[in-house]
């Protein structure tokens, strides 16, 4: 399980909840593009350093998602730090999405699915811890184990830039907003996230 609290895998659930079929996440912000020039309906949503891309329909931004319709549309992901995480984990049997929104459905997914998991905190580009990432690793270790659940208390600071509304982090630690969970399908070379109702 990728884990990516602040934004990616929060803005994919978002993404799906909003009516989208299907997440593909993608390391290159030119592949992404590329597949939009090939199909114009394709949404794009992402970010590099935390700030939206040129050419892209949105940043990586649950609070920009929460009211649009995406409706059968097919959303494409690039992120600084959650999708480098799944596309790097070539020797994985299986990727599940890992993020608050959707904890309780992603571990009844495991449950049913898997007999080991290894849990990946993403942090900050895939180069420093975050709270947030390792706040829901633990949370989502202890609901996988049957444990107590730790605290799921982040401390936001009070200033927040432009490219990170401070109602993305408050979407981002909302728990169980979300009753799916999003396994990822390699399907013809790409990493496909698609909601499972468990």
């Amino acid at each position: 399980m990728i884990v990516d609290v602040f934004r990616a895998f929060t803005t994919a659930a978002f993404c799906i909840a909003a009516g989208a079929r299907e997440i593909v996440l993608v390391n290159d912000h030119e592949q992404a593009l590329a597949m939009k020039r090939a199909d114009p309906k394709l949404f794009l949503s992402g970010e590099i350093g935390g700030r939206p891309i040129p050419g892209f329909d949105v940043g990586n931004s649950p609070s920009a998602i929460e009211r649009l319709d995406l409706t059968g549309r097919r959303v494409v992901q690039r992120t600084s730090s959650g999708t480098q995480g799944v596309v790097a984990a070539t020797r994985a049997s299986a990727i599940v999405l890992g993020s608050f929104v959707i904890a309780a459905a992603t571990v009844r997914y495991l449950r049913e699915r898997a007999d080991e998991v290894t849990i990946v905190a993403m942090g900050q580009n895939a180069q420093e811890d975050a709270d947030e990432d390792l706040l829901c690793a633990r949370y989502l270790a202890a609901a996988l184990r049957g444990d107590p659940l730790p605290s799921t208390e982040v401390t936001l600071v009070e200033a927040w830039p432009d490219w990170f509304p401070r109602r993305d982090a408050e979407l981002a630690l909302e728990v169980d907003r979300f009753a799916f969970a999003l396994p990822v399908h390699r399907e013809n070379d790409l990493l496909i996230a698609r909601a499972d109702y468990v």
